[in-house]
């Protein structure tokens, strides 16, 4: 099988048309051309007013030997690599015991998931609450401001990534094609099949709920176990090797193997792996506001007179600008046609985040404009330092808001010109239970207002319009990664100073999103079940 790349072709192409382009690229008569799929559809935006839709395409075509000898200096014309997933072994039928998965964001079901299809018959272990009564808890903080710490944005089956834009692409190198297995995994749960070939393929959160039950419901049916509503309190270990868990109901379980897949919220579990001796270090990262525009404006200044296509969608965008204090800004999680939600999982404090659904169809775009920090320079001190400076300016958020909630906000050109803000202009705020004006200026640090303050502008010029007066800064971003690394070998992935732990996704400091956590979660299934068949001993 051929792969074809870069073939380019009109927004509103006939569906011949893309056959007759392979004809064309490979100079082959119709009779030649066997079979061709859609392997991936982007977006050529660049010229607003001639937007392209850029494939690349897996052929079948008589004589490929040929083919490939004549196009053997072109670098869009090659053999389609291998995308399945070949599962790395299978467990012994003598297994004495079983692994535990702690967490069930994609990190912790996708580890889940892989173990049980190896048939390793995980346990799960999840604090919050299965995802439907998760949603109602969650809810019940969007429309009532009442906060269940145990079951909210964080905490609860699906992970942060269920109330998110749902997207499914990443930067990570994939070189096994891992983020594949990902999105097959996603469409036999119940995404649409689009998910497989777009470029930036996204689902939303009321999709994935359903989603992540049925891959729940494929965990026990292959014999895995899941528990809802158990958190784990200690990690027992013996001579540096985990040997079992206390929950904290008090009870106990035995286990040697153990994925520890816990989000990057997990402050109360980061505190006890400290303090049971497991190596964790602070990490970068990022703090800021959320910004919405009106999804029109953002639909304009990227798409120009094919703004509201529906082949396009809603528009989005991707912003870095380095500010002259040395400070880099980007914008982080942007949700076209979203919401910006409520995201806190203690009492007191104030979180922002974002959300969109499948439609994308809200008026408003939002996204995180968010300020790179590092331990070295702004949180020096022990492992926990980050968690300790993300619950201040949490605290600080609700303070600024009113301390019922609802979240400190201010129009665009009040914060440029640093006044307070008073009313609401065109850009009505998405985030419930409300947004409380006020004067953002001391709801970071200085050096960052400084940097967004210089940024915004500079965004105007690649967005026209980003700088608009009455777009609405809502705050605070502080959860855009964890605070902490929880250290790992590169060969077998375990703890560096605890044999048996295998730290896992975003909370452990190795993913950032859906997608990048889900395949870390495979990789780590991969490794347990190695470790677990090179330690068992044969009939």
């Amino acid at each position: 099988m051929l792969r074809l790349t870069e073939i380019k072709l009109p927004l509103n192409h006939a569906e011949g048309e893309l056959r007759a382009a392979i004809l064309k690229k490979l100079n082959i008569p119709d009779a030649d051309l066997q079979e061709f799929s859609v392997f991936k559809r982007g977006v050529d935006a660049r010229k607003p007013r001639a937007i392209l839709f850029s494939y690349t395409l897996h052929v079948e075509v008589v004589d490929e030997a040929a083919l490939l000898a004549r196009f053997k200096d072109d670098a869009h014309v090659g053999i389609a690599p291998d995308t399945r997933y070949h599962f790395v072994t299978h467990a012994p039928k003598n297994l004495a015991t079983r692994p535990v998965v702690v967490g069930m964001g994609p990190a912790g079901l996708f580890a889940g998931l892989l173990l049980a299809q190896m048939g390793f018959r995980p346990l799960i272990l999840e604090r919050g609450k299965n995802v439907r009564e998760r949603t109602k808890d969650t809810f019940g903080l969007w429309r009532q401001g009442v906060l269940n710490p145990e079951s909210n944005v964080q905490f609860g089956e699906g992970g942060a990534g269920t109330f998110s834009d749902g997207k499914l692409y990443s930067q990570i190198k994939d070189p096994r094609f891992l983020s594949r297995k990902v999105l097959e995994e996603f469409v036999k749960a119940g995404a649409p099949e689009e998910i497989l070939y777009v470029s930036h393929p996204h689902i939303g959160t009321f999709k994935l709920v359903g989603m992540v039950e049925k891959m729940r419901a494929e965990i026990e049916s292959l014999g895995g176990e899941i528990r809802f509503e158990s958190r784990v309190a200690d990690i027992e270990t013996e001579n540096g090797k985990v040997t079992g868990i206390t929950l904290a109901d008090g009870g106990r379980i035995s286990c040697d193997h153990l994925v520890l897949a816990i989000g990057h919220s997990a402050r109360d579990t980061f505190e006890m792996l400290h303090r049971s001796g497991v190596y964790i270090e602070a990490k970068p990262f990022s703090i800021g506001f959320r910004i919405e525009h009106p999804q029109s404006l953002i639909d304009s200044s990227r798409y120009g007179k094919n703004a509201g296509n529906p082949l396009l969608g809603a528009a989005d965008y991707k912003l870095v600008h380095h500010a002259s204090n040395g400070r880099s800004v980007y914008s982080f999680c942007m949700c076209p046609g979203g919401t910006v939600v409520a995201a806190t999982s203690e009492p007191g404090r104030v979180v922002t985040n974002g959300m969109s659904q499948y439609s994308r169809n809200e008026r408003n775009a939002n996204a995180g404009i968010v300020v790179g920090i590092t331990p070295e320079q702004d949180y020096p001190g022990d492992p926990l330092a980050g968690v300790e400076f993300q619950r201040r300016l949490e605290s600080r958020a609700f303070e600024l808001g009113g301390g019922t909630y609802q979240a400190p906000g201010q129009l665009v050109g009040d914060f440029l010109t640093g006044r307070p803000s008073t009313a609401f202009g065109e850009v009505q705020p998405s985030y419930t239970p409300g947004v409380h004006l006020t004067d953002l200026a001391s709801a970071l640090p200085d050096y960052a207002i400084t940097a967004i303050r210089e940024a915004i502008p500079a965004f105007a010029k690649k967005i026209k319009g980003f700088d608009l007066a009455d777009a609405v800064l809502t705050g605070v971003e502080t959860r855009t990664s964890s605070p902490v690394r929880i250290k790992r070998n590169s060969d077998d992935l375990q703890s560096i100073n605890t044999r048996g732990l295998y730290p896992a996704g975003e909370g452990a400091g190795y993913a950032g999103g859906i997608m990048s956590a889900a395949v870390d979660g495979i990789e780590i299934a991969e490794a347990v079940a190695r470790n677990i068949l090179s330690t068992t001993s044969p009939e």
